[in-house]
């Protein structure tokens, strides 16, 4: 068993979180490959793992690092949303709402949950699941209605008069509280 000083194991994690936020994925996974084995099994190692495999768009090994940090830490947002990501994009779309679900009951105030929700109900075709969570989301949250135009997850929807009610709904308090 390898025993890195304390500070050496936290300038690891410092530095693959630092190159995560830089989107740079393969520096990350160096060095967390640095980490000692004790350090190893931990949330956080799991969680940056994981992050640092969705971001090099290796799902399936994102799949794998978030689940173990999930068994270690089951309400962490970042790894419930990373989870549901991956899943996205590995075409099981059943289990990344499922997972969205599961954030929501211990996040329930956190407008991005809700959002996302509303993407993936809008992949599955549920247009009253998807224009229900979009509309409380943007409610939570009205800045996130920057993010609909480009978000491809409701290209389904764009000509819907429902969808374009809601998001010009939103628009309209957006400018209005500006």
């Amino acid at each position: 068993m390898v025993l890195l000083p304390a500070s050496r194991q936290k300038r690891h994690f410092n530095a693959a979180e630092g190159y995560l936020l830089l989107e740079m994925p393969e520096q990350a996974l160096r060095e967390l490959s640095r980490i000692g084995s004790t350090e190893k099994d931990s949330e956080k190692y799991y969680c940056l793992l994981g992050q640092a495999q969705q971001l090099a768009k290796r799902y399936k090994e994102a799949l794998d690092a978030y689940q173990r940090a999930y068994e270690k830490s089951p309400e962490n947002l970042t790894t419930l949303m990373g989870m549901a990501w991956c899943h996205k994009r590995t075409d099981q779309l059943p289990l990344a709402i499922s997972i969205m679900e599961e954030a929501y009951q211990n996040h329930s105030d956190e407008a991005v949950v809700l959002y996302n929700l509303s993407c993936y109900f809008a992949l599955a075709g549920d247009k009253t699941n998807a224009l229900s969570w979009l509309g409380r989301s943007l409610r939570m949250e009205p800045k996130l209605i920057k993010l609909i135009e480009e978000e491809s997850d409701f290209d389904s929807l764009r000509s819907d008069k429902d969808f374009k009610f809601v998001v010009e709904s939103a628009g309209d308090k957006t400018s209005q509280n500006s």
